[in-house]
């Protein structure tokens, strides 16, 4: 079977001798395809590739292997990213070991008016408890010191950092985040929850930025995105949904397309922290009408209804193992949320809901059935993103009220949430059985859009996409909860047409079909074929976006 445009007059770019996996069920294979002004117009059998082919036209050889269409990261913190002037703590099991990376970061650089972390992991703190200024200061001495949890969703300040920032027993709640105090003196213990509600936002990074941080300075944001988007091009993600930016951050990505960095297409939601007004919402729907092209699109809203499960933060039906009735807060009573979605549904946002305990999921699921109540049923696509521990219960609910599931498959693996780690223990062996339940999602109906979640987790699409179909560290090792892990070409589809379909772009991207931009991927290794083990590592070798070659290491 073949697929055609009308006229086939020259193409721009013509594939051949590939194994193209369409990720469209009408035409699910090809050899080859043809491209012309950005969109494919052509896909078929590679006998009939050559009358697409005139004087202009650029070939691309594809040496029988396997393309995709280009990956379309459903959550991906690239303006947050990695920053490498960060003493870089990810791997780090011990307190110790902290300590010696940050000494070591100190002694390279002695003039430092600042000591910046990232990617603490909780379970390196002993005793099952949060870190505290007291764990800081011995590495840090009377150098101010700002790190940042893995999640992104905590912050840990030395003793100078506290006087350096103001906070003491009377000033707990700051523009970037909630000072946990001792129990016993009342003092500030280092700990700052809810990070990423508080210190992600608009007011959150300009209080950092005026205090001196300079984590937040504008150039320190646009190093952290540009490299990002290098990274995220290179690995074959050539549509990005960034989940949470303020309106100042827009003209960082202005300024990466006027410099030729955004080679990836960008999908911007906005961040609506308790407190939005009508007016910010008018601002928002005047920024979706400014960018509302192929590049650069901003429209969908997003809102937290709980934190993350390590610290505890997360909302759950029952109590946390061991923690007698604490079972987590929601940040917004239900009736309240359930008001507040009603109220964006009518306007027309899509709305992009972090959700991580089973009462948080099930919190937003009831809002979202509130609404069509209310304002009726529409495609509104709202989505629950992360739906870490869901109560079998809710399952049905997503596929019956249109609700996507925007997951993060690296944050299952034994090695980050499983038997010894604090996700796995806060939640207690009872509730394994709810983690990440990709397969009973997609088996209820609901549709998958899958992603890493950068810089939580790794980026590569080859990451997520081995550990959704094996449930197993990176390294190998035994499987956890293996009864949930997918089939490669669902996951596949999560990261392609299921996360266009979250973001109403199915019918520009996703898969490769005729009419729809070309963006597309050929893979080192037929991911579809080869055994599970060896989908770590595969690369993207030829990266193609709306018909131009943007990465192609010459393979």
């Amino acid at each position: 079977m073949t697929r055609t445009a009308p006229t086939p007059s020259p193409a721009d770019l013509v594939l051949r001798n590939a194994r193209i996996h369409t990720v469209d069920p009408d035409l699910p294979a090809a050899e080859a395809l043809a491209v012309r002004d950005g969109r494919i117009v052509w896909l078929g059998p590679d006998a009939e590739a050559g009358r697409w082919a005139g004087p202009g036209t650029q070939t691309l050889e594809g040496h029988g292997r396997l393309v995709l269409p280009g990956f379309i990261d459903a959550h991906n913190h690239v303006r947050l990213g990695s920053d490498d002037a960060c003493v870089q703590l990810a791997g780090a099991r011990t307190l110790g070991e902290i300590h010696d990376r940050i000494r070591a970061w100190r002694d390279a650089h002695p003039g430092a008016a600042w000591i910046e972390a990232e990617a603490f992991d909780y379970s390196a703190i002993p005793d099952g408890r949060m870190p505290s200024a007291a764990d800081l200061d011995p590495a840090t001495g009377d150098t101010p010191a700002f790190v940042l949890s893995y999640d992104v969703h905590t912050a840990w300040l030395n003793t100078a950092a506290l006087h350096r920032l103001g906070v003491d027993r009377d000033r707990t709640s700051l523009p970037f985040g909630r000072a946990e105090t001792d129990p016993e003196t009342g003092e500030p213990t280092g700990f700052v929850k809810d990070f990423a509600v508080k210190g992600l936002s608009r007011d959150g990074h300009r209080a950092l930025r005026a205090l001196g941080v300079p984590w937040a300075s504008p150039d320190r944001q646009y190093g952290r995105l540009a490299k990002s988007l290098d990274d995220a091009i290179g690995y074959g993600i050539t549509t990005v949904v960034e989940p949470q930016n303020s309106l100042d951050d827009l003209a960082l990505f202005e300024r990466a397309r006027a410099e030729g960095r955004l080679r990836s297409r960008i999908v911007a939601a906005l961040f609506h922290p308790r407190g939005t007004g009508d007016a910010d919402l008018d601002d928002f729907a005047a920024a979706a009408e400014r960018f509302a092209d192929d590049r650069l699109r901003v429209g969908p809203l997003k809102l937290y209804i709980d934190d993350v499960v390590e610290p505890r933060t997360a909302a759950l039906l029952e109590p946390y193992a061991g923690c007698g009735r604490h079972r987590g807060d929601t940040f917004y009573p239900p009736e309240e949320f359930a008001e507040l979605l009603a109220k964006l549904d009518a306007r027309g946002f899509q709305c992009f809901v972090h959700a991580t305990g089973d009462r948080g999921i099930r919190t937003v699921l009831d809002a979202v059935a509130h609404a069509r109540s209310v304002n009726g049923p529409r495609d509104a696509r709202h989505q629950v993103v992360h739906v870490e521990c869901l109560d079998p219960r809710d399952t049905p609910r997503f596929a019956e009220l249109g609700v996507v599931a925007c997951m993060q498959p690296r944050h299952c693996a034994p090695e980050i949430a499983g038997p010894g780690k604090d996700w796995a223990e806060n939640v207690g062996p009872g509730r394994w059985h709810k983690a990440w339940p990709m397969r009973s999602l997609h088996e209820a109906g609901a549709v998958l859009a899958l992603s890493s979640d950068w810089n939580v987790a790794e980026m590569d699409p080859m990451a997520g996409i081995y550990t959704a179909v094996t449930r197993r560290p990176l390294t190998g090792g035994a499987a956890w909860q293996p009864a949930q892990a997918l089939d490669v070409a669902t996951a596949v589809h999560g990261y392609t047409m299921g996360s266009a379909y979250a973001n109403f772009l199915e019918n520009e991207r996703g898969s490769l079909t005729v009419g729809k931009l070309a963006d597309f991927v050929v893979l080192s290794r037929d991911i579809l074929r080869v055994r599970p083990e060896e989908i770590p590592g595969t690369r993207a070798e030829v990266v193609v976006v709306g018909g131009e070659t943007v990465v192609d290491r010459g393979c």
